[in-house]
């Protein structure tokens, strides 16, 4: 049979070459880059007071967004998936929203609403609230620019799931919560491990958005990628790159650990790994 596309030995070079280029040349360069530096170099670079205050703002801030928009895109999925009503395709077509804009963009719409003259923060403003320029900030643009990845990861399971084991269960005395927790739960669980971990990898190195409603004080609303431009701003090109090192070797590291979930659910639901 003629196959449609070339043999596995030039689909496989051409591959290894694309991935090559496009992924292990660039960071083997940013780690090469690192090595310059000396141990005591590299340690203040990576730990210094205001470095380790910019790691916990945006692990921190990355991690609750992902859990907010866990259950936030499950409801939303569920909801596009599940009812009809009217302006559907209009909602759907929102959700893909932060994919669309540009980040600055999207930073500075939510500046202009969460403001203590903006449409949405003037409401908090006077109970002494303060929307923009903090943390809580930072935690809403993380949450506006990663929720589409858990919506789009899970809508198309929720479609896929047969409605038939749902009715099942209830006809068996099921309650709505045992139906979920017991029959939705696991045939989804992957899915929503793998949009967690995609929001929670966009906060962690999302820059254009955040700058904007951060305020950027340092050791209080400066975020991790923001010192790594200054560190380049700088010139101090190893400093930069070892943070960096630093944030890959998280960001790696959280996706092992998201992988080896998903294997174990498979697993447990009788799927090939």
């Amino acid at each position: 049979m003629k196959r449609v596309l070339p043999g596995f030995n030039l689909t496989l070079g051409y591959t290894l070459l694309y991935l090559s280029l496009i992924v292990l040349i660039p960071l083997t360069a940013l780690v090469l880059k690192t090595f310059t530096l000396s141990w005591e170099q590299f340690w203040a670079a990576v730990a210094s007071p205001r470095v380790l205050a910019s790691y916990r703002l945006t692990f921190g801030a990355a991690l609750l967004a992902a859990l907010v928009n866990l259950a936030a895109g499950l409801l939303v999925a569920w909801v596009l998936v599940r009812y009809e009503f009217p302006g559907k395709k209009i909602v759907d077509a929102l959700v893909d929203l932060p994919f669309a804009l540009p980040t600055a963009v999207a930073g500075i719409s939510l500046t202009a609403l969460l403001a203590g003259n903006g449409w949405v923060g003037q409401w908090f403003e006077p109970w002494g609230i303060q929307l923009a320029f903090n943390r809580i900030g930072v935690v809403i643009a993380l949450i506006f620019i990663g929720l589409p990845f858990v919506v789009r990861t899970v809508q198309p399971v929720l479609e896929d799931t047969e409605r038939e084991l749902e009715e099942a269960a209830t006809c068996l005395g099921a309650t709505r919560l045992q139906t979920f927790t017991r029959v939705l739960l696991p045939a989804i669980l992957p899915a929503l491990l793998t949009g967690f971990a995609l929001a929670f990898a966009r906060g962690i190195g999302e820059y254009g958005s955040v700058i904007f409603i951060a305020g950027n004080m340092p050791m209080v609303s400066e975020i991790t990628p923001l010192i790594i431009v200054g560190k380049l701003e700088q010139y101090d090109y190893a400093g930069a790159t070892a943070v960096a090192v630093v944030m890959l070797v998280f960001s790696f590291a959280l996706l092992l650990v998201i992988n080896a979930l998903q294997a174990w659910q498979r697993q447990r639901a009788g799927m090939p790994a």
